[in-house]
């Protein structure tokens, strides 16, 4: 019986992989730049270099079950990446088969967030729940929403885009879809920087230590959430702004799938409470009687640089997601 699964998780500047074993243990890992080859068909040939050591170090081919990958825009039915923004191959690639074909294995490939909720089902905070939805606070917003233990996957294969919702109608400008008031334009690490600008502009007689890192265009989550950790009046605004949205859109999250769980991952929630509370009191006050006091958010605990292989490696031993 095959031992091990290959995870592959490829980000716009970074693509993660590693052997991972049934216990959600990774045995080696390593990286590549995802667009430094010139072409789809280079950087699978780099990746199967990279990857063919450790295969060989753990059996052989004959110990591998399959390989699972995350990717933007991934279609689970297809397995093509069609049109990811984010990535230098354009239109429709069928990358499952084209990864097959390299490496003698079969291959499953889904979009990254819904990778993300397999590890947490698989090997994470939600291990045993079967209604769930996990939110990826990073540079976008991601999301995979599962019920009755299944990932959500909709006809064509591309449902759950929680983070291109529309939670202020006409509001602030998402730039990759040209679309107003979506939650990743103000949930995300890139939203957090842009109300920072905007608060640091509209209190322009507001004290702030935040101006510090104007003039060398430094404002990132991480220096917002320095800032807030000094009692920094504006970053603090930010952070309850950036919760209250957040809180408003998960509240209309619970209220179509009724989860147990909000699991939430990424770098914006190392910010810790000071992002949680905001968003905890504002998913409350805006949810219905039968809904209060009912959904836990949590935070991950898988690491943050092994979630995405495992969650990859995990669509290798579910028989069907």
């Amino acid at each position: 019986m095959a031992k091990y699964a290959i995870g592959i998780d490829i980000g716009g500047t970074n693509t993660k992989f590693g052997v991972v074993d049934q216990h959600g243990k990774i045995l080696q890992q390593d990286r590549l730049l995802t667009n430094e080859p010139d072409g789809v068909q280079d950087f699978i040939n780099e990746l199967h270099e990279k990857m063919l050591p450790m295969i060989e170090k753990n059996g052989g081919i004959k110990n591998f079950a399959g390989m699972g990958i995350g990717a933007p825009n991934g279609n689970y039915y297809t397995g093509n990446i069609e049109y990811a923004a984010n990535l230098k191959w354009r239109g429709i690639i069928p990358f499952a088969s084209m990864v097959s074909e390299k490496f003698g294995l079969p291959v499953r490939l889904t979009n990254d967030a819904n990778a993300a909720a397999m590890g947490e089902m698989m090997y994470g905070c939600a291990k045993g729940m079967k209604h769930f939805i996990t939110i990826t606070l990073g540079t976008g917003v991601g999301s995979g929403i599962v019920i009755d233990g299944k990932i959500v996957l909709g006809h064509d294969g591309f449902a759950g885009e929680l983070g291109h919702t529309i939670i202020r109608p006409g509001g602030r400008l998402h730039k990759g879809t040209g679309i107003r008031g979506t939650l990743e334009s103000y949930a995300s690490a890139t939203g957090v920087r842009e109300t920072a600008l905007e608060m640091l502009t509209d209190n322009p007689n507001v004290e702030s230590l935040l101006r510090d890192y104007t003039i060398n265009d430094l404002i990132t989550s991480q220096t917002v959430y320095e800032c807030a950790m000094k009692g920094d009046k504006i970053a603090n605004d930010i952070f309850e702004f950036t919760g209250q949205i957040l809180g408003e859109a998960l509240a209309n999250f619970v209220m179509f799938s009724s989860p147990e769980a909000i699991v939430l991952f990424g770098g914006l929630t190392k910010a810790g409470d000071l992002i949680l509370n905001p968003t905890k009191q504002a998913m409350e006050a805006n949810l219905i009687q039968i809904f209060k006091n009912k959904v836990k958010i949590l935070y991950s605990d898988l690491k943050e640089a092994d979630a995405a292989i495992l969650g990859a490696s995990a669509l290798v031993w579910e028989v069907s997601i």
